[in-house]
């Protein structure tokens, strides 16, 4: 087999979620043949319909035609079944972040798939070569971590596993490129590097709020304004999902051993009382009503 590895064709996503939907949104507009799977068929047909609505909110904007729509929307199919995704070149598993979810998944997709495919995660913080061995192909697996919003935001983190062989990597590199967006590598460390950076970040600005140095209110003005984020970081946490923003905070903290990763309390306080944030309606604003209101 030759450096460059299969030609991908046809992409197979594993999770039809926020992560998911997006993945299959911009493959399928760059053309690929795409396999959606979930648990069930109503999981997959509301992963469809979100699909569907942001292409039509492309459209509006004038970034794509309503014709790329139509033809994007064509060439995504529902996998049903892992068997469903045999004909994939490479499938992108994005279901939660939970390492024995995970794991199970692997487990029980790669018996489906053809041998030459390729395997990759879209995990923000676990280990590569971890999940890569729960595989019967660590050498075709790899990490490709998309950012959240998966058609608005243009970096994609490539992490090879101790295991990832050139080719997989270099498929991996040319089919980001063929989605337009940028790559960047990254070694299999915990939380990679967008995240170890910016997870330690909002960490600490929950510690800020914690100790009451400033208001949620107080904290988000003064990052937007004073360091020119587009959003502030509690703001952020509450986008991201607060139990996201615990987990990869507990993976820093236990893969590099350092209390300075230790989550902040207040931050397992909300998580424990199901203040995860946007997705639920609370979190360190409360979205409840027309326009969102600190909850601190």
């Amino acid at each position: 087999m030759d450096k460059m590895g299969i030609e991908i064709k046809t992409v197979g996503v594993v999770g039809a979620g926020q992560m998911g939907s997006g993945i299959a949104h911009v493959s399928s507009l760059a053309g690929f043949n795409v396999r959606l799977n979930d648990l069930s068929e109503e999981r997959i047909n509301t992963g469809l319909a979100t699909i569907s609505d942001n292409m039509a909110r492309q459209v509006s904007k004038g970034a794509i035609s309503d014709g790329d729509r139509q033809k994007a929307l064509e060439l995504i199919r529902p996998a049903l079944t892992y068997d469903d995704l045999s004909t994939c070149d490479l499938v992108i598993e994005a279901a939660t972040e939970n390492e024995e979810v995970k794991r199970r998944i692997f487990t029980n997709l790669c018996p489906s798939l053809r041998p030459d495919a390729m395997v990759a995660t879209n995990t923000s913080s676990i280990s590569i070569t971890r999940l890569a061995a729960a595989t019967d192909r660590p050498e075709k697996f790899i990490g490709i971590h998309f950012m959240n919003p998966v058609p608005v935001m243009q970096l994609v983190e490539l992490i090879r596993g101790i295991a990832t062989d050139d080719p997989t990597y270099e498929s991996s590199k040319e089919f980001i490129a063929k989605l337009g967006k940028t790559s960047t590598v990254s070694e299999d460390f915990p939380a990679f590097i967008v995240n170890r950076i910016l997870l330690p970040m909002i960490n600490e600005a929950i510690y800020t709020l914690y100790e009451g140095v400033g208001s949620v209110e107080a904290i988000d003005t003064a990052m937007r304004l004073g360091a020119n984020h587009p959003m502030g970081p509690l703001q952020l946490a509450d986008f991201i999902g607060l139990d996201t923003c615990l987990s990869i905070m507990q993976v820093l903290h236990e893969g590099l051993a350092d209390s300075k990763y230790r989550p902040c309390p207040l931050l397992v306080k909300y998580v424990e009382a199901g203040w995860l944030g946007r997705k639920t309606k609370r979190g360190f604003y409360d979205y409840r009503g027309g326009h969102p209101v600190p909850t601190r």
